[in-house]
């Protein structure tokens, strides 16, 4: 970094050496050796190590480009890559950051994705016998490198995000999308940091992990772990680190370096740094990371959404416009939809609904196993500057007032109660009634017949007021200090759950189901749990019997309700039966 000063000195002393046994003047010395001392006083300020949990970083607008940052990014092994493909004036367009193997498919995380072909991009894997594991950037000569064994197409999800998707890899082989970029060995899903999150309020960053086995809905200990940040966490040299805030379930938040801030906050954000958790002390351990911060705008005290709601879906497409439609009758004005990868066709239903000018819908993509929690996280903070009240609910959920009092009135009469942070409502579970096939009508008029006493509750939240940990089990949280919850009654508010839907549909649930602890349901782990059908175990078989299983009290309140209120006069067909604006509808019952 002083090279370029030090050689402007020499210019402008004529030729002076600051060789030993110069004669150079003293004053000079001292004059160096000033300006040496403040310059590593400014980087050691930017990326010494934080103390103490009560520091909230302030933003400043940054009006010069931090010296220290530039040299971390630089040093990168990428940033070589480049140079020397800039001397054959062929600059990559894309590099790989990371490979991550999941049970049925392979991320690779990439950087500069915009530039990637829609089609006829392949996955190469090479055998790991291959005399090597990377392939130089510089090599020409295509003897030195390894010779992919086979190769199979990649999947570019939509909207372009940061990774494409490749089948899943033999084990121990290694990955690449291209001859020219290095090779990979996946790293496994569980043992990773995944996703994080700057939030203004405070400059924090919140962290999502998985590999530290946190207990479910309790505070561990902060001081056990430190946020990294920087390209390398190789080289501890090339990272800066800060104190953990909170730290639970998959979910840590520490104060984000100054410098970080600058950076993330100016305009040189190509290469954005990584962000991860290590451990600290003796063994200690960083995890790998595919994390780069994710920039939240401050949240509006104007204009605001009253009603919002977040789930996460896998291929549940055929039932969101029956969820969508329904609730925004109700007064849901948004729907933040959190794609635990699917493949069919959920994102085309949500295009067609979000076309419509009486739908605000957003799809996040959303890939991660066993991340549910973490998931209505980090919807809680993007929702937070969009919405007053944010309802966690499943798309096989339907919020039923029985009475004449609107959804509104309910969050109308609770928003003047400022010490109120959160409605919870029970859930009444609904069975097969009856059926074995799929009710073209829909679930809310398809499934008449469930069990007596609720199973469970949801909740609306006010995401302002959640702990900072952003602690939530089954879809409730734990509020910051001051703050409760109110139990709704069930006569002014409930939740009808579809959860035991005819066998062609709940069988589904027992593959890499998003709302279980377990990839499998054929795993024998958490066997009693109730995101299991009772007395099912482990095997997808259908009970003879399964048809009139859950069948305690009929109810059909919601499906008189819906007849009246969607029905067409002319057809009596609803909404999503038929209609030009969801024909994809079509597609999923035949």
């Amino acid at each position: 970094m002083m090279r370029p000063s030090m050689k402007h000195r020499r210019r402008a002393g004529g030729g002076r050496s600051w060789a030993r046994g110069s004669s150079a003047s003293p004053s000079w010395f001292l004059l160096f050796a000033f300006l040496c001392c403040a310059l590593f006083a400014a980087v050691a300020f930017s990326t010494f190590r934080i103390f103490g949990v009560s520091f909230r970083p302030v933003l400043m607008l940054p009006t010069w480009q931090n010296s220290a940052i530039n040299a971390m990014a630089t040093d990168h092994p990428f940033f070589t890559f480049a140079a020397t493909k800039n001397r054959s004036d062929n600059p990559p367009s894309v590099r790989i950051e990371e490979v991550i193997s999941f049970p049925d498919q392979v991320l690779l995380f990439l950087q500069f994705p915009g530039s990637l072909p829609r089609s006829d991009l392949a996955c190469l894997y090479y055998p790991p016998s291959n005399p090597t594991t990377t392939i130089s950037s510089s090599s020409s000569s295509s003897s030195s490198s390894p010779v992919a064994q086979f190769h199979l197409p990649a999947t570019i999800p939509s909207p372009l995000p940061s990774f494409v998707r490749c089948p899943l890899a033999p084990r121990g082989f290694f990955v690449s999308l291209s001859p020219d970029l290095p090779l990979f060995q996946p790293r496994p899903w569980d043992h990773l940091v995944y996703a994080a999150i700057l939030d203004p309020h405070d400059n924090s960053s919140i962290v999502f992990a998985k590999g530290f086995n946190l207990r479910p809905a309790r505070l561990a200990d902060p001081s056990r772990y430190e946020c990294v940040y920087g390209w390398n966490f190789a080289k501890p040299n090339y990272f800066m680190t800060s104190p953990v805030l909170t730290a639970a379930q998959e979910i840590i938040r520490c104060p984000t370096p100054h410098s970080i801030l600058l950076r993330l906050r100016s305009h040189a954000v190509l290469n954005p740094p990584l962000v991860s958790v290590k451990t600290k002390g003796r063994g200690a351990v960083t995890l790998p990371s595919v994390a780069h911060h994710e920039i939240l705008s401050p949240s509006r005290r104007q204009g605001r959404h009253t009603m919002c709601v977040c789930t996460m879906v896998r291929n549940q497409a055929r039932f969101l416009p029956e969820w969508i439609i329904y609730h925004s009758r109700l007064g849901v004005e948004r729907w933040f939809i959190y794609d635990n990868d699917s493949d069919d066709d959920t994102e085309q239903v949500l295009e067609s609904m979000d076309a419509s000018s009486d739908y605000n819908v957003t799809r996040h993509l959303w890939p991660w196993v066993k991340t549910q929690e973490a998931g209505f996280a980090h919807c809680a903070l993007r929702a937070r500057g969009h919405c007053r009240w944010v309802g966690f609910i499943d798309v096989d959920e339907f919020l039923y007032l029985p009475t004449n009092v609107t959804l509104h009135d309910v969050l109308r009469n609770y928003s003047r109660k400022p010490r109120i942070g959160e409605l919870r409502i029970a859930c009444h579970s609904f069975g097969p009634s009856g059926r074995r096939t799929v009710p073209s009508e829909g679930v809310m008029a398809g499934y008449t017949c469930r069990l007596s006493a609720p199973e469970r509750h949801k909740s609306i939240v006010r995401p302002e007021v959640l702990n900072p940990s952003l602690i939530n089990v089954v879809h409730h949280f734990h509020l910051k200090d001051g703050m409760r919850y109110v139990n709704m009654e069930k006569g002014l508010i409930v939740i009808n759950h579809y959860k035991y839907q005819v066998w062609q549909v709940f069988k589904e649930k027992f593959y890499r189901r998003v709302a279980t602890y377990v990839v499998d349901w054929q795993i024998e782990e958490n066997v009693g749990s109730k995101d299991r059908a009772p007395g099912l175990g482990t095997k997808a078989v259908e009970p003879s019997d399964w048809p009139s299983r859950f069948c305690e009290v009929h109810d059909t309140g919601l499906k008189d309700w819906v007849s009246v209120a969607f029905a067409n006069p002319r057809t009596g067909l609803l909404p999503w039966q038929k209609g030009e604006e969801f024909d994809l509808i079509h597609h999923f019952d035949t």
